[in-house]
């Protein structure tokens, strides 16, 4: 296998050193100077393969075998994602094997919280990327019926509509969000 020649296969070599968007062949921009759950939440689960990663994990792929498997990705990817995953909390390494020795990776309770972000990735993807339909539907195990779940207020419990959420100034808000006023979305 031969690297591409020029600033693009600079890129490709490096890719997996981080700080690297293969799209753009540039080195990010972290996103400290930003007072934002979003954007902390990039740092985290932002890299391209992450969410996948979670996905099969939280669907029941534990270990890196079948996990690389069912994507499709590079082993060293691969291990670097899940190296950041263990670090930032969301999945921890337990040994399944002792001969010969072999991990599986368990969500964790951050982990799982994680799943909210996938459903409504699942779902904005469903109605804007996948012309042929789902290729997945969610299904109310309780009921066995498909499910569409849904924000709700947390006061007085009624579906949310798009237009009807606005945002305010948090506890964590630094100076400049708490002289904002409310905000719609």
């Amino acid at each position: 296998m031969q690297f591409a020649t020029g600033s693009v296969g600079k890129a490709l070599a490096n890719c997996n050193r981080g700080g690297y968007d293969l799209l753009q062949a540039m080195p990010q921009r972290p996103f400290d100077d930003q007072n934002c759950s979003i954007a902390r939440t990039l740092e985290i689960v932002g890299e391209r393969w992450t969410l996948l990663v979670m996905r099969e994990v939280l669907l029941g792929g534990r270990r890196f075998g079948d996990i690389r498997r069912s994507l499709g990705v590079a082993p060293n990817i691969l291990s670097d994602r899940l190296a950041t995953l263990v670090e930032h909390g969301l999945l921890t390494r337990r040994r399944y094997s002792e001969r010969p020795e072999a991990h599986e990776y368990v969500p964790t309770r951050k982990g799982v919280d994680l799943n909210a972000v996938l459903v409504a990735l699942l779902q904005w993807g469903d109605r804007h990327a996948s012309p042929a339909g789902p290729p997945r539907v969610l299904v109310h195990s309780a009921c066995g019926h498909d499910a569409e779940p849904a924000l709700h207020c947390g006061h007085c419990g009624a579906v949310l509509e798009p237009g009807e959420l606005k945002v305010r100034p948090g506890p964590g808000a630094d100076e400049r969000q708490r002289a904002q006023p409310l905000l719609p979305i």
